[in-house]
This record gives structure tokens, C-alpha cells and sequence, in this order.
């Protein structure tokens, strides 16, 4: 049986390139209202890049913690096309990948 992060890791392997889900929404498709502990999954994310931790964000918009850092974070966004303003994903409901 996987643990609850690994479950995590496997969901989150299917957010694509470009999009960016949320703590929130990961907790839901797995089921439970834990997002918490989703973001305590990421920062311990041993895969990264491979599981795109960095492609969670915050329910409003905000791009939010990243292990790496939050500049970090917002340079891979970039980098995969996502536009950032005032630390928010432009156009954050067209961009939002829900499970």
C-alpha cells in the first residue's frame, strides 16, 4: 500500500506542463480535505523535477512556499510558460488543472 505522499507524488505527476494545480485540489482527488499535509508532501518531494511540486499553488492565486524557494518556483512557472504578476498566476482559473 502506497503512503499518503506517494499517492500524492502519482497525482500530481499529472498536472501538465503549463498548468498548475492546488494544495487543495490535490488533497481533494485523493479524497481527503488534508491539504496541509499535501504541502508538507511537496516540500518533502525527494522526486523534484520529475513530481512537480513546483507546479502547486495556493487556492487564491499566490504561487506560495517551494523547498527551493519561492524565487525558484517562480522561474520554473515562467519557464513553462506561466505568467506571474505581484506573486499571482495570471489568469490563475484558465491555468488551473483540476484532477
Amino acid at each position: 500500500m502506497k503512503t499518503f505522499n506517494e499517492r500524492c507524488y502519482d497525482k500530481l505527476k499529472k498536472v501538465p506542463r503549463g498548468r498548475v494545480t492546488t494544495y487543495r485540489e490535490l488533497a481533494r482527488s485523493l479524497g481527503t480535505s488534508a491539504y496541509r499535509a499535501v504541502g508538507n508532501a511537496m516540500n518533502k518531494n525527494p522526486y523534484s523535477p520529475e513530481v512537480p511540486c513546483h507546479r502547486v499553488v495556493n487556492s487564491d492565486g499566490r504561487v506560495g512556499g517551494y523547498a527551493g524557494g519561492e524565487v525558484e518556483k517562480i522561474q520554473m512557472l515562467k519557464g513553462e510558460g506561466i505568467k506571474i504578476s505581484n506573486g499571482k498566476i495570471v489568469d490563475f482559473e484558465k491555468k488551473l488543472f483540476v484532477f
